[in-house]
C-alpha cells in the first residue's frame, strides 16, 4: 500500500472509531546509533507526551513508545509523517 493510500485509510478508521480528543500511543523502532531517537522525541515536544525507550538487547535499535493526548485524526498522521522523515525508523 502506497503511503498516500495507507494515511487516507487511516484517517477514515480513526474518525470512525475514536473520539477526539483522545490519548494515542505511537511506537517506533530507530537505528540506535544515529540521532533518531532525539529527531522523533523533538516531535512531540512541548505537548505533554510521555515517551518511554528501550535499547535492543544488542544495541542496535532502539524502541520509542509515546502517549501523547491529540485533537485530531489530522494531527495524528502529521506525527507519523514528521516520524516518517528520520532515516530508518519503523511505525508500528
Amino acid at each position: 500500500m502506497k503511503p498516500k493510500e495507507f494515511y487516507i485509510k487511516l484517517k477514515a478508521t480513526l474518525e470512525e472509531t475514536t473520539a477526539f480528543p483522545t490519548k494515542y500511543l505511537y511506537k517506533f523502532i530507530v537505528p540506535t546509533k544515529d540521532d533518531g531517537v532525539k529527531k522523533i522525541e523533538n516531535f512531540f515536544d512541548n505537548m505533554g507526551a510521555v515517551i518511554t525507550t528501550k535499547e535492543s538487547r544488542k544495541g542496535n535499535y532502539t524502541s520509542i513508545t509515546i502517549l501523547v493526548k491529540l485533537n485530531s485524526a489530522d494531527l495524528v498522521i502529521k506525527k507519523y509523517k514528521e516520524a516518517a522523515t528520520v532515516a530508518g525508523v519503523i511505525s508500528l
